[in-house]
């Protein structure tokens, strides 16, 4: 390969490349309607959108849309088993989509799973999308650098997920880059400083520090902010309910229920070893030790939770050494571990969702993303520092649609307790952080119509 085919092969397609819509169907809602005449607007856009406002039916009739201009197929990546939910989704609103796994490719629109994206050749398709994209928000991640490359040279581009930057601004740099505009590296230059006052240090912040030496954060530099959100509101809409999209949408028909969040705390049978009594952890390496320690306690306490009260549950959970003992002490549960081969993991979920499978164990890791399972209203959680897995999972049955009260138990220990403030505090962060997203891209957006806007210039009749 010479030096010019390989820059050839790591540049990004430029230029707009999108359309007007050439199908529009009654079924989508009013705001759904314009978020995704907006997309194909844009050709290359990104829709963070919460769990429950119609992301499936938007990128259905956006790939559509794509397929009916181009007369090219369509792929559409999704977390595993969400492909079946795609396509019975497809399937209720007159869309066909057909599922392949080994790399096939048939007209229309194609769905598979991230985890076989490297079976397929991106120059087969019109555009991609990627449902729950926050797959890709990692700068390091193997995962970003794989759809980011099969995405390279596409015309039409389509990431929508609930969770685009749970933690950070700066993760929004991944989607960025995704979508063909400024990379992370760009992204961070123009609007963001470091603690040390240069951009040499950006990527010693994602891959981890030596211990002793100083974190380095990112902020904003003076009189970025504004000029980042617009930029950002230029790729990409984020709505938390209807009303986000602008003032002429109302969030009739969107209200959650109540989500009732119960904190139990349990105690170690067995203390810390050199202790005569027991004291809290403090510190992630005392936490985990307590977690492991107190492994048989808090999955005992789950199991009296669930056991005999006939409703579904999802029983989430963080070591195989939890899950395995769940399952034993839970008689009508079925545990989807990492070990599990893909066919078995898609097929344990989807018996859940058609309800032939009361309770269901997992990790937020396997299965906490994208599965819509509305007609469970009760899980359990042990604690852990991401709030992201947390949210997602919690949002796998407390979303729009759902209609009973949600019950989320928390089997945690007295040092576990810390990690959920810690998960508190994260929440109201990220609540903050995606009020002031919708803020800033709403105005940018208002005032990117007013510069659109046209005005018939009106003669006096004297001249």
């Amino acid at each position: 390969m010479t030096y010019a085919e390989y820059i050839e092969r790591k540049s990004q397609l430029g230029g707009e490349h999108g359309f007007s819509p050439v199908w529009e169907p009654e079924f989508l809602f009013d705001f759904q309607h314009s978020l995704v005449e907006w997309a194909l607007r844009k050709g290359r856009a990104a829709i963070f959108a919460d769990c429950g406002l119609g992301k499936t039916p938007m990128q259905l009739v956006w790939a559509e849309n794509v397929a009916r201009k181009t007369g090219k197929p369509v792929l559409i990546v999704t977390p595993l088993a969400v492909s079946y939910q795609t396509i019975t989704e497809g399937a209720k609103f007159g869309i066909e989509v057909r599922r392949s796994d080994d790399g096939t490719v048939r007209p229309g629109i194609n769905v598979t799973n991230y985890e076989r994206l490297h079976h397929f050749n991106p120059a087969d398709f019109a555009g991609t999308v990627c449902d729950e994209s926050s797959a890709i928000k990692s700068f390091h991640g193997v995962r970003r650098e794989e759809v980011t490359t099969f995405m390279l040279k596409q015309e039409y581009r389509l990431l929508c997920t609930a969770t685009a930057a749970p933690n950070d601004y700066i993760e929004l740099g991944t989607s960025s880059e995704a979508l063909g505009e400024l990379n992370r590296t760009d992204m961070l230059d123009r609007f963001f400083k470091n603690d040390d006052g240069t951009s040499l240090h950006s990527r010693q912040k994602w891959i981890g520090q030596s211990p002793g030496r100083k974190q380095i954060g990112w902020r904003f530099k003076g009189h970025a902010e504004d000029a980042f959100w617009r930029w950002v509101s230029s790729w990409a809409r984020a709505i938390r309910r209807p009303s986000d999209a602008g003032p002429g949408f109302d969030d009739e028909g969107f209200v959650l229920p109540p989500l009732i969040e119960n904190e139990y705390i349990v105690s170690a049978r067995q203390l810390r070893q050199g202790m005569l009594f027991e004291v809290d952890a403090i510190g992630l390496a005392e936490q985990r030790e307590e977690m492991r320690r107190t492994t048989a306690e808090r999955c005992e306490k789950v199991a009296a939770l669930v056991n005999g009260t006939g409703a579904p549950a999802v029983v989430w959970c963080h070591l195989n050494d939890e899950g395995n003992l769940l399952e034993s002490l839970i008689p009508d549960s079925v545990q989807v571990a990492g070990s599990d081969s893909d066919e078995h993991k898609e097929r344990s979920f989807v018996g859940f969702s058609a309800g032939q499978t009361r309770v269901l164990i997992t990790k937020p890791k396997i299965g906490g993303f994208g599965l819509n399972w509305q007609h469970c209203a009760h899980m359990t959680f042990f604690p852990s520092h991401s709030y992201e897995q947390y949210y997602q999972a919690v949002r796998r049955s407390w979303r729009f649609g759902q209609t009973r009260p949600v019950v989320v138990d928390v089997v945690t220990t007295a040092g576990g307790h810390d990690i959920m403030q810690s998960l508190r505090r994260k929440s109201d962060q990220a609540d903050d952080m995606f009020s002031r997203l919708v803020q800033h891209m709403n105005n940018a957006v208002r005032i990117t119509d007013r510069r659109q806007s046209t005005i018939t210039e009106e003669v006096p009749s004297w001249l």
